[in-house]
C-alpha cells in the first residue's frame, strides 16, 4: 500500500475530499416523530431549523437532573468538533462569532420547577456551511465527545439534517 493510499484510507468519514456525493434531497432525513422544534431565534426566521428527538429529550433530561441548567453549542471542525456539545449553562462562554439558533422550550422536571429553556448556539462559520439544512438533535450510544456533559453517560448527542 502506498503512502497516499495509506492516508486516503485511513482519512477521518467527514474528510470531505474523500467523501461520497450528496444524495438528493428527497433522500435527506425525515421529520423523527415525536421530536420537538426549538423557538427561531434567528432574525427574520419563523419557521424552526432545530428539532430534538424524544431520545435526545431523555437525555437531557437526566443531564439537565445531574447538572442543571443546560445549553449547546456547535462549532465548526471536523469529527469530534463538529458534533454538539452540551455544557452546563454558562460553561461555554459565547461571543459575537456565535449565532442562537434555537431555544428548546421543556416542561419542569417536577410539579413546582419552572419551564426548562435550553439554547442551541453555533458558530458563525459552521451556520455559514449549514444555512440551508434543518437540524435534529438525536442521541444514540456510544461516547461523547470532547467536554459535552453526556461523555460519560453512555450516550453521545449528533446532528441530523435535511435541506429546507
Amino acid at each position: 500500500m502506498t503512502q497516499e493510499h495509506r492516508r486516503t484510507a485511513a482519512a477521518p468519514a467527514c474528510d470531505l475530499t474523500d467523501a461520497a456525493p450528496a444524495e438528493p434531497a428527497a433522500a435527506a432525513t425525515p421529520e423523527v416523530p415525536g421530536a420537538i422544534q426549538a423557538r427561531p431565534e434567528l432574525a427574520g426566521e419563523s419557521d424552526s431549523r432545530l428539532a430534538f428527538t424524544p431520545d435526545a429529550i431523555a437525555l437531557i433530561d437526566q443531564l439537565w437532573t445531574m447538572h442543571g441548567p443546560l445549553m449547546f453549542h456547535q462549532s465548526g471542525g471536523c469529527c469530534d468538533g463538529s458534533a454538539p456539545m452540551c455544557y452546563q449553562e454558562g460553561e461555554f462562554k459565547t461571543g459575537g462569532q456565535d449565532l442562537l439558533l434555537g431555544t428548546l422550550e421543556l416542561p419542569p422536571l417536577a410539579a413546582e420547577g419552572d419551564p426548562r429553556e435550553i439554547g442551541f448556539w453555533m458558530s458563525r462559520e459552521q451556520f455559514g456551511v449549514w444555512s440551508h439544512t434543518h437540524l435534529t438533535i438525536d442521541a444514540v450510544p456510544g461516547r461523547g465527545s470532547g467536554f459535552s456533559l453526556e461523555a460519560p453517560e453512555g450516550k453521545r448527542f449528533l446532528i441530523r439534517s435535511r435541506l429546507l
